[in-house]
């Protein structure tokens, strides 16, 4: 056997033993359980911001509806057109890493998309584009639409844990101990909870909150400090932020005019 002939066993076999394991990661729910991807794209200029939006209102948001991929919500910067988060709930794994050789098959896609998707380096689309793929908490399995405000905003929030434990006990602490409820309770409202598959700074989990407006946010998460059940959750030692985390990461974001959330 040659190396390229190994290189190409090797590089399929991890593809599969890859795809088997999101296989299990959701096999207890996995009629129910979305994979959310999510991609950062980063601009270095107006131009090719623009022709980012262009490209995803002819050519990408067509295309995700005809495969199956929504609602997508596209998202930027609270004060800055860079960068711009991309949320596309797939439905099953296969679905989430064909994404591209399933793109790339639609010839409505290429044909409106050409001028992004084929863009040389002298005319580059993009600066940088970092992928996530998270699986849905089984607590909130789908991705949720929970406010329509014109003027609405949100927060993409990552919490990463110092260990796969401690960071299985954060998700614990959603799912299994009422935090997701406590949320709901105070208007702290869900668009997604997911457990980071693959993706930067692991193990961690991202969710994302929408609210009506910046006085809603402000007041939402002042309700929330002082509910009792959340006093009461947050005195627990197995849950304590010293022990099962070690940095929170918080963006304030607004969605795009075609965002379909």
């Amino acid at each position: 056997m040659n190396r390229r002939t190994f290189l190409n066993i090797s590089g399929a076999t991890t593809s599969l033993l890859s795809l088997s394991a999101l296989r299990a990661a959701g096999a207890e729910a996995a009629a129910s359980r979305q994979y959310l991807a999510l991609h950062k794209y980063t601009f270095a200029s107006p131009e090719q911001r623009a022709a980012f939006d262009g490209f995803m209102k002819a050519a990408a948001l067509p295309a995700f509806q005809r495969l199956g991929i929504g609602p997508v919500g596209v998202f930027q910067d609270a004060k800055e057109p860079s960068p711009v988060f991309v949320l596309l709930p797939h439905p099953n794994a296969e679905s989430a890493l064909a994404l591209d050789h399933r793109l790339l098959a639609d010839a409505e896609f290429t044909a409106k998309g050409a001028a992004f998707i084929e863009a040389p380096k002298a005319a580059l689309p993009f600066q940088e584009v970092e992928r996530w793929l998270l699986l849905a908490f089984k607590g909130m399995p789908k991705v949720e639409t929970p406010v329509k405000a014109p003027g609405r905003v949100f927060q993409l929030r990552t919490y990463e844990s110092p260990s796969l434990k401690t960071g299985q006990k954060k998700i614990e602490m959603f799912n299994d101990a009422g935090e997701i409820k406590i949320f709901r309770e105070v208007g702290l409202a869900p668009v997604f909870f997911g457990e980071a598959l693959f993706g930067s700074k692991q193990p961690n989990l991202t969710y994302m909150l929408a609210f009506e407006s910046e006085e809603a946010l402000k007041a939402a998460w002042g309700r929330f400090g002082q509910h009792p059940e959340w006093q009461k959750l947050r005195a627990m030692a197995e849950y304590a932020d010293n022990r099962i985390l070690r940095n929170i990461v918080n963006l304030p974001l607004r969605p795009t005019d075609y965002s379909q959330i």
